[in-house]
């Protein structure tokens, strides 16, 4: 029955192409809207390192103004940022099994004997650890080592796009290239690596791509490197040098650690806090005591890295998808009322109601797969053009536009909403055309 059913609902459609175009374009417009935004949201909300959600945890120490919050909007919150002396002397624990202390910087990168234009490239100044703590691959070499972060020494690590601007994608471990006119010698290349949100420093917006450039640590007192991020600070002070910014009150170092178990945990934290009473005894911070170990998915939720107006933005997506589906109610019903008589002559031939019942729903899932195929189509269009938008340079996948791909999540995020939403749509139109007696018609006739 199903195979008649269905060559009924060909015939149907084809009887009245117009109909049937504004009908399944409804279906398609609210579904690629609804794609697009989910597939945006998901991206934007997701814990992109969701398998070491249990280990790893960002430190933060409430060492702000006394009479104000760092937070308006989420007061008791500390800040996300350490002063440099607070880092380093908690940086100096060797209870996490990897620690991160680390800044965003600004580069220029010039490789000597070749005809190129110099390259800006952002930096990450970090800690030899950044890539084994967020599970960075490499496609060449690996990272520098722990006396290279105190030496410092001249090592730096580039992502894998800057290494095709230098070298044409060959291996460059050993090369030597210019940052900011001081000769490094590259250790590895990193790979594809595309967390988003960019978990590890929201400070710039989470959507930011991961740096094309890191080098050790050591070299912000070496270079006296200034940040490239935020350095806030909560009181006047006289900074004349770049030793009074290291030693001011000023936070613009992000710190995450890795912490095996519970004890590490426990242990970790009683040393923070124990720190933090040591300052206070010195005169130093007279807030109360509010250090925290934050996981990578609470991170994202204390930094509001999904905002209100994105889940509106979902809200209207689906409303606007609900508007589409009552359009198409209405069109069904006109569609089936219009071809009434012919229903009627069935009913006279012994068919039952349950029967044209189901040739109506199977013409609705015919309808509801085309526009299924339609509106994805059409929102991987629309998530292309939103790539374009962003895109400044074509070779790049980073920040924003790399949201803007259609995954398998998408793709069945597709077909479940225009199967169900479409067949919901079209449960009253096919009970509503079985429901009315034959006899009319076939008097008309």
């Amino acid at each position: 029955m199903f195979g008649y059913y269905l060559e009924l609902a060909l015939r149907n459609l084809k009887r009245n192409p117009g109909l049937t175009a504004l009908m399944i374009g409804a279906v398609a417009l609210g579904i690629a809207v609804c794609v697009m935004t989910l597939t945006m949201y998901r991206a934007m909300s997701g814990n992109p390192i969701w398998w070491k959600n249990d280990v790893l945890y960002a430190v933060t120490m409430d060492f702000w103004d006394p009479d104000e919050d760092y937070f308006d909007a989420k007061p008791g919150l500390p800040p996300q940022q350490l002063t440099y002396n607070d880092a380093m002397a908690v940086y100096a624990s060797d209870i996490p099994k990897r620690k991160v202390i680390m800044h965003k910087a600004v580069g220029i990168l010039s490789v000597d004997g070749q005809q190129m234009k110099p390259e800006r490239g952002l930096t990450r100044v970090t800690t030899k650890d950044f890539f084994a703590a967020f599970d960075v691959p490499f496609q060449f070499g690996g990272t520098w080592t722990d006396a290279a972060d105190v030496g410092p020494e001249p090592l730096m690590v580039i992502s894998r796009k800057m290494n095709d601007k230098l070298f044409g994608g060959a291996n460059s471990v050993g090369r030597r290239v210019r940052w900011n006119d001081n000769e490094f010698r590259i250790v590895g290349v990193r790979d594809h690596w595309m967390p988003l949100p960019t978990f590890y420093d929201v400070n710039n917006g989470a959507l930011e791509e991961p740096e094309d450039v890191y080098i050790p640590f050591g070299w912000n007192a070496a270079l006296e490197l200034p940040s490239a991020g935020n350095t806030n600070g909560w009181k006047p002070e006289d900074i004349k040098t770049y030793l009074d910014f290291m030693n001011s009150e000023s936070i613009w170092i992000q710190m995450w650690v890795e912490l095996p178990d519970q004890a590490s945990h426990d242990r970790f934290k009683a040393f923070i806090d124990n720190y933090a009473q040591r300052q206070k005894q010195g005169g130093r911070h007279p807030r109360p005591l509010n250090n925290r170990l934050t996981k990578p998915d609470q991170w994202l939720v204390d930094n509001e890295v999904v905002s209100n107006d994105d889940r509106v933005l979902v809200g209207l997506a689906f409303a606007f998808l609900a508007v589409c589906l009552l359009n198409t109610v209405g069109l069904l019903l006109a569609k089936f009322l219009n071809n009434a008589p012919v229903t009627g002559v069935r009913r006279a031939l012994g068919a039952s109601r349950k029967q044209i019942f189901m040739q109506h729903l199977v013409e609705v899932g015919v309808i509801s797969s085309i526009g299924a195929a339609l509106g994805l189509a059409l929102g991987w269009l629309l998530l292309m053009g939103l790539r374009a938008l962003y895109t400044t340079d074509p070779t790049d996948a980073g920040g924003t536009q790399a949201l803007a791909h259609v995954d398998m999540t998408s793709v069945v995020t597709a077909l479940l909403l225009a199967f169900f939403a479409t067949i919901a749509a079209g449960l009253y139109p096919a009970w509503r055309i079985g429901r009315i007696p034959p006899a009319s018609y076939l008097k008309a006739q």
